[in-house]
C-alpha cells in the first residue's frame, strides 16, 4: 500500500513546477494590467504620448543638421574671403600676371582704372601687357628676372595702361559720335589682308604664327584689329580737316595738273615726296611695306591711271599707277596722314582724368 502510495506522489506534479507554470500566466496579466486602455476618448493622448516620447531622438538629429548647415556655410564664406583676398593682393600689390589670374579677370571683372565715366578692366590691361612679354621672351629672348629686364617690363607695364586707358576715352568718342566696327567690316579687313598671303598660307600656319610670336588666339587677334580699326575709324570722322584736303587735291588731278607736281607740294611723306610720290622700288601683291587698303586698290589699276582718294586706316592717299612688269608694278602716291589719336584724346583725358588702381613704376 505504501508502495503504491509513493508511485501516485511521483506522477503529481510538484508544488514548485504547478507555480513555474502559472508564472507566465500571471506575468501576462500583469503586463496587460500595466498598459493603458485605448478609447476612442484617449487616443489622441495616447498618439501625443508615443510622439513625446520619439522627439527626444528627433530633436538631437534636427540640431545636428542645423548645425551642419551654419558650419558649411561658414567655411563657404571663409573659402570665398579668402579667395577674393588672394586675388586683391596678387593683382593690386603684387601685381601678378600669371595665366591663373588672367582666367580670373576673365570672369570676375576688377577694375584697374577710371577713365571718365568707364571703369577700364583688369583683363584688358593684362591681355596687353601678356603679349608684350610673350614677345620678347619667345623672340628676342628678353630676361625679365635681369635689371635690363626689370626695366623693360615696367615700360611695357605704363605702355600696356596707356594703351587700355585711351582705348576707353576712344570707346567714350565713338558713342558720341555712333561710331562702330561691325563684325562684317572685321572680316572684311582679315578677308583682305588673308588674300595678300600676310597671315599665313593657310588656317593652321595663322593659327601657329600667333601663338608663337604674340601667345594669342584667332579670337584674340580679332579682338585686338577691332579695337585698332575704331580707333581708326574715330580718327578719320573725327580729322574732317584732312578729308577736305585730299579731296581738294582730288579735284586738282581731276582737273590735269601734273600728279608729281602735287605730290612734291601736298604729299606728308617725306620720302617720295622729293621724287614726284615714286615709291622708289616695285611693288608685289605679297609688298608688306604697303598697306593692305595700298596693295588692293594699286592692282586695280590700268598704267598711268589715278585711283581716288582711299583710307589706309592711319592716313588717305591717291594712288598713280605707272608701269607694270608682269606681277609687279611701280607707282607713285601722295600721302595725307591723319592727325594722332592723342589729338581728340588728350582733350577728352584732361577733362575726366583717368584713376588708376595700381601703382606705377
Amino acid at each position: 500500500m505504501k508502495e503504491k502510495v509513493k508511485r501516485v506522489l511521483k506522477k503529481r506534479p510538484s508544488i514548485k513546477k504547478l507555480r513555474r507554470k502559472k508564472q507566465p500566466e500571471q506575468s501576462l496579466e500583469q503586463a496587460v494590467q500595466g498598459l493603458p486602455r485605448i478609447t476612442n476618448e484617449t487616443v489622441a493622448e495616447h498618439r501625443e504620448e508615443v510622439l513625446s516620447s520619439a522627439r527626444k531622438y528627433i530633436y538631437p538629429l534636427q540640431h545636428s543638421a542645423h548645425r551642419v548647415v551654419i558650419i558649411s556655410v561658414g567655411l563657404l564664406v571663409l573659402v570665398i574671403v579668402a579667395f577674393f583676398t588672394y586675388c586683391m593682393l596678387a593683382l593690386y600689390k603684387f601685381q601678378s600676371t600669371s595665366t591663373f589670374l588672367y582666367r580670373i579677370t576673365q570672369v570676375l571683372p576688377f577694375p584697374i582704372a577710371k577713365a571718365g565715366p568707364r571703369y577700364v578692366a583688369y583683363e584688358n590691361y593684362l591681355f596687353e601687357l601678356r603679349h608684350y612679354k610673350h614677345y620678347y621672351q619667345t623672340q628676342q629672348r628678353v630676361d625679365f628676372g635681369s635689371e635690363s629686364g626689370k626695366q623693360q617690363l615696367a615700360e611695357f607695364r605704363k605702355r600696356a595702361m596707356n594703351r587700355v586707358i585711351d582705348y576707353a576715352y576712344v570707346k567714350q568718342l565713338a558713342k558720341q559720335h555712333n561710331i562702330s566696327v561691325t563684325d562684317r567690316e572685321l572680316e572684311d579687313a582679315i578677308r583682305l589682308v588673308r588674300s595678300q598671303n600676310r597671315l599665313g598660307s593657310n588656317d593652321q600656319v595663322f593659327e601657329d604664327v600667333l601663338k608663337e610670336f604674340w601667345g594669342w588666339s584667332v579670337n584674340d587677334f580679332k579682338r585686338e584689329l577691332k579695337q585698332q580699326m575704331l580707333a581708326q575709324k574715330v580718327i578719320s570722322t573725327l580729322d574732317t580737316a584732312t578729308h577736305e584736303k585730299a579731296k581738294a587735291v582730288y579735284d586738282r588731278l581731276q582737273k590735269g595738273e601734273d600728279f608729281a607736281a602735287v605730290a612734291k607740294e601736298v604729299s606728308d611723306d617725306p620720302v617720295s615726296r622729293e621724287n614726284g610720290g615714286d615709291y622708289g622700288f616695285t611693288i608685289s601683291q605679297s609688298d608688306r611695306n604697303l598697306s593692305p587698303q595700298v596693295i588692293d586698290t594699286l592692282f586695280k589699276l590700268n598704267v598711268n591711271e589715278t585711283s581716288k582718294v582711299i583710307s589706309t586706316g592711319t592716313g588717305l592717299e591717291i594712288i598713280k599707277l605707272k608701269q607694270r612688269d608682269g606681277d609687279k608694278v611701280t607707282a607713285a602716291h601722295i600721302v595725307f596722314n591723319f592727325k594722332p589719336l592723342d589729338t581728340y584724346v588728350n582733350p577728352v583725358r584732361e577733362k575726366e582724368k583717368p584713376r588708376i588702381f595700381i601703382s606705377q613704376p
